[in-house]
């Protein structure tokens, strides 16, 4: 007697209960990791604040050597800048304007400091986009190649490269660079950033080439090796094995199998290079005079001009702290194990 077929059972939809718990669960991930970084930056702007306030006297810095002629300015100038005050309330006072956007007047300038930094805040982050544009395909591509190379004299010949640009600060490299395209060698691109008042750096692109060129070649090294470690991690598990014996071609089998699974990794360590730029971009204007945020953070710790340092080293502090999170959580969405672990 033949059997009776049965139809498969419907796939049973996810309960609303169950539905709610997830995103409950989802949301009290985020809401500490929320509560994480505002902690970390309050205990970064009562770092930054106490650092700061140990540059000098900024009311000596204001008047030069009009400080000890001048008691009547001076005092004034103490009285306006709150330094009768102890610190702990000074600090109050600057994290209270901090949170509502008033980030004080530059002592050098004497304007507001949001219009001292605002234009530089933009030129910085373009110059930053562009080089993470530039350096993820060309990080990711280096990595794809040695990896199809390896334990061969193109792999050893890459990593050495990739080690000895790793090794070098990136000034030097800025200077390197400067030396081989504006000086002595080819002279093609100008050395330093030049941009007439009311422009941007971006009008005259060849003077963003060094710049850009510095910061790829100070981040790129470190994102193509833990990427290639990650490929050949990959390479050699079963089912790119399976792949392969399937007859699928191998740069098939490295760009839909194993690249795939190198991309959470490659997303941590792009996000610590890229925050890492937040900060490392100081040097990089510093060499090329690049009207950035850096190159102001450098000019105005000479100035002493304490209210800009504490708002760029701020602002570096926010970048640092924001790219972490969104690679935290593009880390978690690309990894089913960790989605299924926080929802349950």
């Amino acid at each position: 007697m033949a059997e009776t077929a049965t139809l498969p059972e419907p796939l049973a939809e996810t309960p609303p209960s169950q539905r709610r718990h997830g995103a409950a669960a989802w949301a009290a991930w985020l809401a500490r990791r929320l509560g994480l970084s505002a902690l970390t930056l309050w205990l970064v702007s009562m770092l930054v604040y106490v650092s700061t306030s140990s540059l000098g006297d900024p009311v000596r810095a204001i008047m030069g050597r009009e400080y000890d002629a001048d008691v009547a300015r001076r005092t004034a100038l103490t009285e306006q800048l709150n330094l009768d005050d102890p610190l702990p309330v000074r600090y109050l006072d600057w994290l209270r304007g901090l949170l509502s956007g008033d980030l004080g007047t530059g002592l050098a300038s004497q304007r507001p400091v949001s219009e001292v930094i605002g234009p530089l805040v933009a030129n910085t982050m373009v110059l930053v986009v562009i080089a993470a544009v530039v350096m993820i395909p060309v990080a990711f591509g280096i990595a794809m190649l040695s990896a199809n190379y390896r334990r061969r004299r193109p792999d050893a010949a890459i990593q050495v490269v990739l080690l000895a640009l790793a090794g070098l600060p990136e000034f030097v490299t800025g200077i390197l660079l400067v030396a081989l395209f504006a000086t002595t060698v080819f002279q093609v691109l100008p050395a330093i950033t030049l941009v007439a008042p009311g422009s941007t750096p971006w009008s005259t692109p060849e003077a963003m080439v060094l710049p850009v060129l510095t910061l790829v070649l100070a981040v790129a090294p470190y994102v193509s090796r833990i990427v290639r470690a990650t490929l050949l991690e990959v390479l050699d598990s079963d089912y790119v094995e399976l792949a392969r014996l399937k007859g699928i071609p191998e740069r098939v089998v490295m760009r839909k199998h194993a690249l795939l699974n190198a991309i959470v990794p490659g997303i941590q360590v792009i996000a610590l290079q890229l925050a890492w730029l937040a900060g490392g971009v100081v040097i990089v204007e510093a060499v090329f005079n690049y009207p950035g945020i850096g190159n102001q953070l450098v000019q105005s710790v000479r100035d002493h001009d304490v209210p800009v340092v504490q708002a760029i080293s701020m602002i570096i502090a926010a970048v640092y702290v924001g790219v972490n999170l969104v690679a935290d959580l593009l880390s978690i969405l690309l990894t089913p194990r960790a989605r299924t672990a926080i929802s349950s």
